[in-house]
């Protein structure tokens, strides 16, 4: 439990989200006792960066599981702690308010709050993200990627923006675009396993738009970028996925080409290397469906959606290789 609480709110599952959210009522009691007022708080053994960090992620639990009371309950803790002023707690009170917002007239006035605060002082990220993340939910995807490109123009090493402007590109089908982004974000954290994987599967829908010696370079991209996440995290299930779904589809097109590519970029791997990748990853996304199917320990963290493809891959896969 106390690991659930710690972890990355990005990170949970509905399921860990409405049991977060359970556990506010027990947490809240742990928590009721005589605390002195700031700054003297900071002598008291309850003060940590972990019990702040634990009141965000119930918070944030408790708004995705519908319970608005107890989400306003941290909240209210929160901004006694730090302060209405303090830039966090003014973008999760702006959260808290699209939460509960009832309708499009309610969205707009906390836009229009957004907006009032970043005139008084443009230098609010935090509120300059959440008005780039409400735009978007409004629909308004152009004023979206405007928005988050003018946070990028002041703050070009911020690796969430960069992520959130490829994920908008991307369910616009811009996939150049996109892959640009997500390379971005690379730069600022080069051994983001999660996002090279991301890159691999932008990669790979970008070269089915594509045809011949390109489509080839696109899918060896994608299958260097596979290899690279699994090299970083060697049980993440998309990274094997990515990269058994990518050595298929090169697989027919490395035999039938007989195109050379220039010396200036990097060759296209050979069949007798992709098999060999096309086997590995087959074999590992065997062993995690079979192990996490029976609940051994260190196989019970996967998403069963992402179990369920894993599964229907490697079933199909069989069955073209009995054909």
């Amino acid at each position: 439990m106390a690991s659930a609480l710690l972890a990355p709110p990005s990170n949970t599952s509905p399921e860990s989200a409405l049991h977060l959210s359970q556990a506010a009522p027990s947490f809240f009691a742990s928590q009721a006792s005589f605390n002195l007022p700031w700054p003297l708080s900071l002598l008291s053994a309850s003060e940590s960066q972990e019990k702040w960090q634990i009141y965000n992620n119930i918070f944030i639990a408790c708004l995705a599981s519908g319970d608005s009371e107890s989400a306003y309950l941290c909240l209210e803790e929160i901004t006694d702690r730090f302060g209405k002023e303090n830039e966090r707690v003014m973008a999760l009170n702006g959260l808290y308010q699209e939460a509960t917002a009832k309708n499009d007239t309610e969205l707009q006035a906390v836009l229009g709050r957004y907006e009032e605060l970043l005139q008084d002082d443009p230098t609010l990220f935090a509120v300059r993200k959440r008005r780039a993340a409400l735009l978007r939910s409004m629909g308004r995807t152009n004023e979206a990627v405007a928005a988050l490109t003018e946070l990028l123009d002041a703050s070009p090493i911020d690796a969430e923006s960069w992520a959130e402007l490829a994920d908008v590109y991307l369910t616009q089908g811009l996939y150049e675009q996109a892959i640009f982004s997500l390379e971005e974000v690379l730069l600022v954290t080069p051994n983001a396993w999660n996002i090279h994987a991301r890159l691999g599967e932008v990669l790979y829908l970008n070269a089915n738009h594509s045809e011949g010696a390109e489509q080839v370079k696109g899918l060896s991209e994608a299958m260097r970028r596979f290899c690279r996440c699994i090299e970083l995290c060697d049980d993440y299930l998309r990274g094997y996925y990515g990269l058994k779904l990518t050595t298929s589809r090169l697989l027919p097109l490395l035999s039938a080409s007989s195109q050379k590519t220039s010396t200036a970029e990097l060759p296209p791997p050979s069949v007798k290397t992709t098999e060999k990748l096309n086997e590995a990853a087959t074999a590992k996304l065997s062993e995690i469906v079979r192990r996490s199917k029976s609940g051994e320990k260190g196989f019970d963290g996967y998403s069963e959606a992402e179990l369920i493809a894993a599964h229907e891959l490697l079933s199909r896969d069989s069955q073209n290789v009995a054909r």
